[in-house]
């Protein structure tokens, strides 16, 4: 699956752009409100301020990666389809879904504050607690973009809907986790390595500013091949689960036995 997700990309490298937008765009917003909270003095309060400042970094933060997430993943479908992906036009179609993106950003939020408000806890217990709680909401929620772009659902169905297609794909959606965060350790490695070389060969007077340009660059795309690749290996493993297709970039690739309880015949019958 990641192998594949990647002759896409290759064949399609303008689909790196979304993440990279996505990225400057929360980055941008964390830093501007981590400023104004340190000045405002709210984290030396505590307190329900804190709790707040939270929920809303966790509702911009989810907005804005679902936001673009769904650009992407609209892209991905305009390729199976055959068309040439626009960054423009993706993110037109990901801007027509605001409203379920945005019902599902406050709800993860709403989850990230409790979240952390367990994991606070001084009890092991506790944390054992959130950090079971924390996974079993990521494999839930894995598919949501991706219904909430390509289905007309309710909120309850949004959930539903994610946490059956991981069911039916989990055999090749934990593979294509566990490949792309490999994927993308081994870019961001490189990235700092080259970071190292640059340090190592560049003359002293400019080496270390070299080094840090070259390196932060290698990393950055990194992190967006990786983002890439996640949202391409997304949006093909829910167009099976939902087509009973295989994708474009996927025809070689079978898809009968995905590992899920239910297998390919209730795919068919989901549709």
């Amino acid at each position: 699956m990641a192998r594949r997700s990647g002759r896409v990309l290759r064949a399609h490298p303008n689909l790196l752009i979304l993440p990279l937008l996505g990225g400057i765009a929360g980055i941008a917003f964390v830093a501007t409100l981590f400023g104004a909270l340190y000045a405002g003095g709210v984290y030396d309060s505590g307190g329900a301020m804190l709790y707040v400042a939270l929920f809303v970094i966790y509702l911009v933060e989810t907005f804005v990666a679902s936001f673009f997430a769904a650009a992407l993943v609209a892209a991905t479908r305009s390729v199976f389809h055959g068309d040439e992906p626009t960054v423009a036009g993706a993110m037109r179609q990901a801007w027509d879904h605001k409203w379920p993106l945005l019902v599902w950003s406050v709800i993860a939020a709403v989850v990230g504050v409790i979240i952390q408000a367990i994991e606070s806890q001084d009890n092991i217990v506790a944390e054992v607690l959130a950090g079971l709680f924390a996974v079993a909401w990521s494999v839930m929620t894995y598919f949501v973009v991706p219904v909430i772009v390509f289905e007309d659902t309710s909120v309850t169905g949004i959930f539903s809907e994610s946490a059956r297609t991981f069911k039916d794909t989990w055999g090749e959606s934990i593979g294509a986790m566990g490949a792309i965060n490999l994927v993308t350790f081994a870019f961001v490695l490189v990235g700092a390595l080259l970071g190292v070389v640059t340090f190592l060969v560049v003359p002293s007077g400019i080496g270390v500013a070299a080094a840090v340009v070259v390196g932060l660059s290698g990393i950055v795309l990194g992190l967006l091949i990786g983002k890439s690749l996640t949202g391409i290996a997304k949006t093909a493993l829910y167009v099976y689960a939902t087509e009973q297709t295989a994708p474009e970039f996927f025809e070689d690739m079978d898809f009968s036995g995905l590992g899920g309880d239910r297998g390919s015949s209730s795919v068919g019958g989901r549709i």
